[in-house]
């Protein structure tokens, strides 16, 4: 064996109903084992009487959960670490974020993205993110961007998987020669169409700029990621005609809406008409729980939106929904980190995922649920036997914990190979009333 992880706990698998040790046997822990190919060879129930391999690397889970690698499905690579360049985003609004990284933009090189989009990457890579989609902005008649993350995409392919989606930003239809671009983008080798229907100049122009992206997508073979009706507009229902397109093409699951904001505008009748036809059409929806809540609402009194989607709505409908983390340090989020337990204990709040079987769901929708959106298949996403072994320890026994605690993750593992590690570090306090000398703090009370 090339590596053996030993007493963890997986996912999906019944932790709880076994109350006593059969033999060396510990119920609901697993000991994994990965062969000299990076694959998971074996998966068997952990027995601590076992004498452990003399050779190959071991890895000691201690009853931590071994989760499939974390998932990104919305990020812009391109864009980050620039906030504040060429000028601060005042009004914190989508409208004046784009207006800055139109200025910045006319300055990158390709050193410029390369430097920004890897250290981000490296960011993601230690907090167990092995798989990314990020949009690029084509609207820049030298593709600047495009073929820098390109390049960054070679780069990294040994350890992480990364999508670039041909992102419209200043619109199809509406940026002079914004279609063409758009083409440019994928004969160069982008992975994804984009689309941003909403910003274009008119209504007609936005279901074109969709017509133009399906039909491209058809053209070469690609998925469709539009960001779709980011913004608090109750008219702006370019999500249905997306799903019709996706329907009526048979792209369904490979097509998702980005955003969809002004979904938290729609009134009941019109939300109920559309859940059904999101169920029917098979896309996926991503939500970014950062970018919504900061950007949206700005155009209210009070009350003030909340600039989410329906997220508790569309999965109690059928309708696949992931979390994306979005910006990082740019024009529209002058914060971030790139962390996806970060994005999903937002998500449970902003969208009010509060009930036990919710806040697991959250964990899901930045694994799992995120793996369905890039249209990663089964057979190479999870903890099983030969699948890739890639996967992510985390120091909790639940995913539930995980989001609590905020927990880092032990050890990312990507193809076989430990690509990161954490060192348990417990908080510690230096003087406390009635303690003598130092005392730890523990944070691993447990969820009921």
């Amino acid at each position: 064996m090339r590596m053996i992880v030993r007493g963890a706990r997986l996912l999906h698998t019944d932790t709880d109903t076994a109350a006593a040790v059969v033999g060396g046997r510990r119920p609901g822990l697993h000991d994994v084992e990965v062969a000299q190919d990076g694959r998971i060879a074996r998966v068997l129930p952990y027995d601590d009487q076992k004498e452990p391999p003399a050779t190959g690397v071991l890895i000691e889970a201690r009853g931590g959960l071994l989760s499939a690698p974390f998932v990104e499905p919305h990020i812009h690579l391109d864009t980050a670490l620039t906030a504040g360049e060429p000028r601060p985003n005042a009004s914190g609004t989508l409208w004046e974020g784009i207006a800055c990284w139109s200025e910045r933009k006319r300055t990158l090189t390709r050193e410029d993205v390369i430097g920004r989009a890897t250290e981000v990457l490296r960011w993601q890579a230690a907090q167990g993110v092995l798989h990314v989609r990020t949009h690029c902005d084509v609207t820049d008649p030298s593709l600047t961007a495009l073929d820098a993350l390109l390049e960054v995409r070679d780069r990294v392919r040994d350890v992480m998987t990364l999508q670039i989606v041909a992102f419209p930003q200043e619109g199809i239809a509406s940026f002079p020669g914004g279609a063409a671009l758009l083409r440019e983008a994928l004969v160069r080798g982008a992975d994804v169409v984009g689309a941003i229907p909403h910003f274009e100049d008119t209504r007609e122009d936005g279901v074109g700029s969709l017509e133009t992206a399906f039909a491209l997508a058809r053209e070469f073979g690609l998925p469709v990621d539009a960001h779709c009706d980011e913004i608090d507009d109750e008219h702006s229902r370019f999500v249905e005609v997306l799903a019709a397109l996706a329907l009526r093409s048979g792209l369904r699951e490979r097509a998702t809406a980005s955003h969809t904001t002004a979904m938290g505008s729609y009134g009941g009748a019109y939300s109920f008409k559309l859940q059904r036809l999101l169920a029917r059409s098979g896309i996926n929806l991503v939500s970014n729980p950062f970018a919504n809540l900061g950007l949206q609402g700005r155009f209210d009194a009070y009350p003030k939106r909340r600039g989410l989607t329906q997220v508790k709505e569309m999965l109690a409908a059928g309708v696949n929904v992931a979390f994306g983390h979005d910006d990082v340090m740019d024009p529209w989020n002058a914060l971030g980190t790139g962390n996806p337990l970060q994005t999903a204990l937002l998500g449970v709040y902003a969208a009010q995922l509060t009930g036990a079987d919710e806040i697991r769901e959250a964990f899901s929708m930045v694994t799992d649920r995120a793996a369905r959106v890039l249209g990663l298949p089964a057979a190479e996403y999870g903890i099983t036997e030969g699948a890739p072994a890639s996967f992510v320890l985390l120091p909790a026994p639940s995913p539930e914990e995980a989001i609590r605690r905020q927990v880092r993750p032990r050890y990312v593992v990507s193809r076989g190979t430990v690509l990161a590690e954490n060192p348990a570090a417990p908080a510690r306090l230096l003087a406390w009333p009635g303690e003598q000398g130092p005392c730890e703090v523990d944070f691993t009370r447990r969820l009921r």
